[in-house]
């Protein structure tokens, strides 16, 4: 399984950024999916998570700022991202729970490379 995020980048505070994460590959089906964020020399930590039936749970930091959300039909989860401030800037990570055969047993957990957002002026 692949997952692949795109729509990283400089955005001034107040702005607005749109991530997108698809998962490819041998898939029978995506549970909870979601995005995470680091910043060099903290753990990483969750912004936003998203499961197959669109329960959806936020940080507290990003509660009304930003919305997470999920086409199933083609496996990918969105996070957008509003009111940026300089404190959002950090590595965002894309995770996806996938169950790789009809067998529930078989799952496992899926990270992307990562996507930088930079909040400056």
């Amino acid at each position: 399984v692949q997952v692949v995020e795109s729509g990283g980048g400089l955005v001034q505070p107040g702005g607005s950024l749109r991530l997108s994460c698809v998962a490819s590959g041998s898939i029978y089906s995506l549970k909870t999916m979601g995005w995470y964020r680091q910043v060099p020399g903290k753990d990483r930590e969750l912004v936003a998570t998203i499961n197959s039936g669109g329960y959806t749970n936020y940080a507290d930091p990003v509660k009304g700022r930003f919305t997470i959300s999920r086409d199933n039909a083609k496996n990918t989860v969105y996070l957008q991202m509003n009111s940026l401030k300089p404190e959002d800037t950090a590595v965002y990570y894309c995770h996806a729970r996938a169950q790789t055969s009809p067998s529930s047993a078989n799952q496992g957990d899926y990270w992307g490379q990562g996507t930088q957002v930079t909040v400056s002026s």
